[in-house]
């Protein structure tokens, strides 16, 4: 029986992070300064600069504050001093995206729905099932 309260927790919980990330998207686009690509994925452009953008194979340093819907930080670069390093074809979808229509020097605060991140079944407990994530991202550098 404890298994079977388990799963309908698990399913709950991603109804109510569906309907919260639907919800949310469907106001958010309204907003002034808000723009939405045809993939779903919402941007805020905080600071935009002119020059090299990456592309999907680019290797980028960055800075960003990752945080769900409710405000939870998952990963503050920015507090701790420290860019990140990745390449952009190791990270999720809507990410990725995001960060192609960045010039070096800009910052964009993306809304990346569950379809552009972690999906149904989210990511190790810290980013639930349909979950919206939210990043606040500055493009310091194309590495490679």
């Amino acid at each position: 029986m404890a298994k079977g309260k388990g799963k309908k927790q698990n399913s709950g919980s991603a109804g109510q992070n569906r309907k919260k990330t639907d919800d949310f998207l469907a106001q958010n686009k309204h907003k002034e300064g808000i723009y939405e690509t045809s993939s779903g994925l919402q941007y805020e452009i905080i600071k935009q600069t002119t020059g090299q953008r990456p592309d999907s194979d680019s290797h980028v340093k960055v800075h960003q504050r990752a945080m769900l819907l409710g405000g939870k930080i998952l990963d503050d670069t920015y507090k701790d001093a420290t860019p990140l390093e990745f390449c952009l074809n190791d990270t999720i979808t809507g990410y990725a995206e995001g960060l192609q229509m960045m010039s070096v020097g800009s910052r964009y605060k993306f809304y990346i729905p569950p379809e552009l991140g972690w999906g149904k079944k989210g990511s190790g407990g810290r980013i639930g099932p349909n979950a919206l994530t939210i990043f606040d991202v500055a493009l310091l550098e194309i590495v490679d």
